[in-house]
């Protein structure tokens, strides 16, 4: 640690996110003191593609990237002046879209000589759980589940991670999307599919619930996936009626149990009395209240961000950033996005 940073009372990180859809830009005072949250989001006009397009995502950002930094320092009440590093996400996500925040960093970075903190999206993102949860310090477990990632991890100190498991094809978010859009809801399909779910029966279709060999925690939702659209098939070809909010309620209830049996596994045999979520498939109302009940059977503290602080933000990316930045990690102006990196890397 510096002497900057041991004698400073306040670290202010200007945080940058645009990993996927969102452009996103927030200032966070000591990791857990959020001044703001903007974010820009394409979820309209991806609408129209039934997904997100790279290229589209990619120059969306380029447009609004200056804009909501500008925003974000206007509603914290300070100037770049007045802030002591620069945390961006630079992996994983889509590659041109991180290139753009990751550019718009360095950039900033080097004009103003502010040192540079690059941030794993994923830390971001078990970092959300900080700024809302004052008590909550390591280690405790985390289950990260977003459209591109499905990870149970064990939190073992600020910036040092464990991974139990993760997916092993598609991500919960991922399987999310394909049954949307297989049952005519179509994109984005988490929101959709827990709407309509409320108006079927969960336990209406006894869809697969996977387990894999050699890999207990880990996660593969592409056999459940799979047979959801066998089930609409045989449907079609029988001329039998399809029930959408059934489909979705079960499909939705499936997932669910997989998430908590996994989550209650590593709790029991990791002895943790601490458990959090993350990830934009962890606004979900349904899988949120089945992990609280979880957690208070088995009398533990349960921890989750608010809806907007799971789907991506720049907040959650703003909160990494300050531990890592406390413990001396610096990136270089030769930081560069990694669409594929790993937790820990």
């Amino acid at each position: 640690m510096t002497e900057n940073t041991e004698t400073k009372k306040e670290i202010k990180i200007l945080a940058i996110e645009s990993s996927c859809d969102e452009t996103a830009a927030a200032v966070v005072v000591n990791g857990r003191d959020l001044r703001s949250n903007v974010i820009s989001s394409q979820i309209a006009l991806h609408t129209l593609y039934g997904g997100v397009v790279p290229e589209i995502a990619s120059r969306k950002h380029i447009e609004k990237i200056n804009q909501v930094i500008e925003q974000a320092l206007s509603d914290a009440q300070m100037t770049l002046d007045d802030i002591d590093a620069i945390g961006v996400t630079y992996g994983p996500g889509l590659v041109g879209a991180l290139l753009v925040g990751v550019a718009e960093a360095k950039a900033i970075a080097y004009a103003r000589n502010i040192p540079l903190v690059g941030v794993h999206h994923i830390e971001g993102h078990i970092s959300a759980n900080y700024i809302e949860n004052k008590d909550l310090e390591p280690p405790f477990l985390a289950l990260v589940v977003s459209g591109g990632h499905t990870h149970l991890v064990r939190v073992v100190d600020y910036g040092k991670y464990e991974i139990l498991g993760r997916t092993r094809d598609d991500a919960a978010g991922e399987a999310f999307d394909k049954v949307a859009r297989a049952i005519g809801l179509g994109y984005p399909g988490g929101p959709k599919i827990e709407k309509v779910s409320h108006e079927g029966d969960p336990h209406s279709i006894e869809f697969p619930r996977a387990k894999i060999v050699g890999g207990v925690y880990d996660f593969s939702f592409s056999g459940l996936k799979s047979a959801v659209l066998n089930y609409l098939n045989g449907c079609r070809m029988k001329g039998l009626e399809i029930n959408q909010a059934d489909v979705a309620a079960s499909f939705q209830q499936a997932v669910t149990d997989v998430l908590v049996g996994h989550a209650e596994n590593a709790i029991d045999e990791f002895k943790m009395d601490k458990f959090a979520i993350a990830g934009g498939v962890a606004s979900n109302g349904v899988i949120r209240h089945a992990m609280e009940e979880m957690c208070a059977r088995k009398g533990v503290k349960f921890y989750r961000p608010s809806p907007i602080l799971c789907t991506d933000n720049a907040a959650m990316i703003g909160a990494a950033a300050y531990y890592d930045f406390i413990a001396g990690k610096r990136s270089g102006l030769d930081l560069n996005a990694v669409p594929n990196l790993k937790l820990g890397e």
